[in-house]
């Protein structure tokens, strides 16, 4: 699991398009500190989010603009 995680933020970090608070504060870490540490980072807040998603039984919202 540990390593799927740490490839869906590789993905986040350097395919993924679209905006959002996610990416765009793993980008910058990753300017600050380097991809592996961004990389790591961004996992263990994408397994927070899916746990946080998964215990409210929600679907995530991409950018604060949807919801709205």
């Amino acid at each position: 699991m540990r390593g799927l995680l740490f490839e869906a933020a590789s993905c986040v970090i350097c395919q993924v398009k679209r905006f959002s608070p996610l990416k765009s504060g793993a980008v910058r870490l990753a300017g600050r500190r380097g991809f592996r540490k961004a990389a790591v980072a961004t996992a263990r807040k994408i397994a927070v989010l899916m746990v946080t998603l998964w215990k409210s039984e929600t679907d995530y919202q991409w950018t604060n603009e949807a919801s709205a």
